[in-house]
């Protein structure tokens, strides 16, 4: 069975045994029930996801802040990535649940609902999509119950054994139940997945009565308990009026909405259209002025746009195309073949003159790189075919192909160039973009709504990269200057200790080239007032001493008690710094010769043995 992502076919084990064995095979009128039900709530599944980009894209337009309207975004991305894995997963559970009811084990029986334990201590989503579920499921059996019911009592006698309603794979719970599983992967917010329940709700849970009304058929037909009382004829009568009452509410409302909306769009318009009187008649075809004059209609003028939509030249080309020139040039042509000087409404040119003069102003920009202006560039029949569709284009800030041009713009005024801009991946990003409209928009312009959510998300990704890449470089920049502040540190600490010092130059080279890296680690993990640094800077002192002369008479005494302690700093100081064993243990060698040098000197100025000094050194 193929797998896509992280959704996991449920309960894949009893699927596979259930195909294997011939217990799980299902009666035919069983199979007729499933596949019936199963062809209704695919169709369901469906509308639900059809419905839901613009649900989420309405929510985001109404959103608070950029950070809820990007989670609604990256909702709809992910909704839309996950579509068809969702739904497969949906009817993976729904027939599983079917192979189960005569495959009866009590290993594989789908679980009934779980009665709330506080001890269990959920969280608060997963509370609140419980009693969303909850309510769903009640106002299903407070509406089909009866018929329900009616469906569990004939497959019992179907199966030859007492099943429930929470046994039946009909039932409004483990429908709910396979879209929680199989929609388990959508990484969104428990609003967002609240919406989408509210959702499943609305066009799969409400048919609830024609999915039970068809099984009982079915199974009435084959003879299965025919003379149970069918459901209540009323409630398609009750339907039909919450419908009809909930369309009127929800019409009215409607209607006050576009009313007021398209007063408004007409009157920005309007005030545009004052401004553009004088630039008029910059498309028009060039013929005699005798000619006698056809406006074309909107309908035309977009399959015009479309024809020029698919020569628009590749972003190297774009200085030598103007829109308003090709269009004319166009407009003579059919004019020519017409007999009829064909010209654009006076409100389709004021669109394009609008069109015209935002994209100069854009292009115009020098804080726009020029490899980026062409591609741009490429959008503006697009843009004008929307524009012409949908006057609202003008007035409303968050129109989807108003605000994707609007982003991309901005992401392309901070873009910092590159020599090689096709494997930019801004530059590559907005060539998908322009590509994709080029070749898909006809006329519907969900594909705006679609384009700007993956922009979106990609330039929320991009922020989040930039932001990190920052991040590390101030880190390295910080741990540079406080690597050079620790080094200054460890240089002024050798100078002070070794100033005026005559000392072996074994000692001299060990102390610059291996004790101050100790020294330095020390600041830099603990700093220069910490234990750790006081020590190394002890034993640094201490090592200085043990091979300098002296002429105190107890020297040879404070030596035999330092030496113990000082090689153990040494070598805890060394291990440390991870310093080199092999050259560890020459020095201890050297530094035990000249200890051994100085307290023959010592018995040389007393005239006394050194033998037992010699075995207790160093040992």
């Amino acid at each position: 069975m193929h797998n896509d992502g992280n959704v996991v076919p449920l309960h894949k084990a009893a699927t596979d045994q259930a195909t294997a064995s011939p217990l799980a095979r299902l009666p035919v009128i069983l199979l007729q029930v499933r596949d019936k039900a199963a062809q209704q709530l695919r169709h369901g599944l469906q509308e639900l996801f059809d419905n839901a980009d613009d649900t989420l894209f309405e929510m985001a337009d109404r959103a608070r802040n950029n950070v809820e309207q990007n989670t609604l975004f990256e909702a709809m991305r992910d909704l839309r990535l996950k579509r068809k894995s969702i739904e497969r997963g949906f009817l993976e559970a729904f027939f599983q649940a079917f192979a189960c009811l005569v495959q009866y084990d009590p290993a594989l029986a789908i679980p009934h609902a779980v009665v709330y334990d506080p001890s269990l201590d959920p969280s608060h989503d997963d509370l609140e999509k419980t009693v969303a579920v909850d309510a769903m499921v009640a106002k299903v059996l407070n509406r089909d119950g009866f018929a329900l019911g009616q469906l569990t009592e004939r497959l019992s006698v179907l199966l030859g054994r007492r099943l429930v309603d929470g046994d039946n794979p009909l039932g409004p719970a483990l429908l709910c139940e396979y879209f929680l599983q199989a929609g388990r992967s959508l990484g969104v917010e428990i609003k967002v997945k609240l919406i989408i329940l509210k959702l499943f709700e609305r066009y799969v849970l409400s048919d609830a009565e024609q999915l039970y009304a068809e099984a009982n058929q079915l199974l009435i037909a084959t003879g299965i308990l025919p003379e149970l009382m069918p459901a209540p004829a009323r409630r398609a009568a009750d339907r039909a009026q919450a419908e009809a009452r909930a369309s009127a509410t929800e019409g009215g409302t409607a209607k006050s909405s576009q009313s007021q909306l398209d007063e408004s769009v007409q009157e920005v318009f309007a005030a545009l259209q004052t401004l553009l009187f004088h630039v008029r008649g910059s498309v028009a075809p060039t013929l005699e002025a005798s000619a006698e004059t056809q406006p074309i209609s909107t309908r035309d003028l977009m399959r015009l746009l479309s024809h020029l939509q698919q020569y628009v030249p590749a972003p190297s080309a774009q200085d030598d195309f103007d829109l308003r020139n090709q269009l004319e040039q166009l407009l003579t042509r059919v004019s020519v073949k017409s007999g009829k000087s064909r010209v654009v409404d006076v409100a389709d040119e004021d669109v394009i003159n609008l069109i015209a003069m935002l994209f100069e102003c854009i292009l115009d920009d020098r804080n726009l790189p020029d490899s980026l202006k062409a591609l741009i560039g490429r959008l503006q029949i697009p843009m004008l075919k929307v524009a012409v569709l949908d006057k609202s284009f003008f007035s409303r800030g968050n129109h989807p192909a108003r605000r994707l041009l609007n982003e991309i713009a901005a992401a392309a005024m901070g873009w910092g160039g590159c020599d090689d801009h096709q494997r930019d991946s801004l530059y590559l990003r907005i060539e998908q973009v322009v590509q994709r409209l080029l070749s898909e928009f006809s006329d519907d312009p969900a594909i705006f709504s679609e384009l700007l959510a993956d922009f979106l998300a990609f330039t929320a990704d991009e922020r989040r990269r930039a932001e990190l890449l920052e991040q590390r470089t101030r880190d390295a920049e910080e741990g540079r200057a406080r690597a050079e502040l620790a080094r200054r540190r460890v240089e002024q600490a050798l100078n002070d200790a070794l100033l005026g010092k005559v000392l072996p130059q074994k000692v001299v080279d060990f102390v610059r080239e291996a004790w101050s890296q100790v020294m330095l680690l020390s600041c830099l993990k603990h700093g220069d007032d910490s234990p750790e640094w006081q020590t190394a800077e002890q034993t640094l002192l201490e090592l200085i001493w043990s091979v300098q002369r002296h002429e105190q008479p107890d020297t040879a005494m404070r030596l035999l008690a330092l030496v113990p302690g000082l090689l153990k700093g040494l070598r805890e100081g060394l291990s440390a710094a991870a310093f080199d064993p092999f050259a560890t243990s020459e020095f201890f060698s050297q530094l035990e010769l000249l200890h051994l040098q100085a307290f023959e000197r010592e018995a040389q100025a007393r005239n006394c043995r050194v033998p037992s000094w010699k075995q207790t050194l160093h040992t």
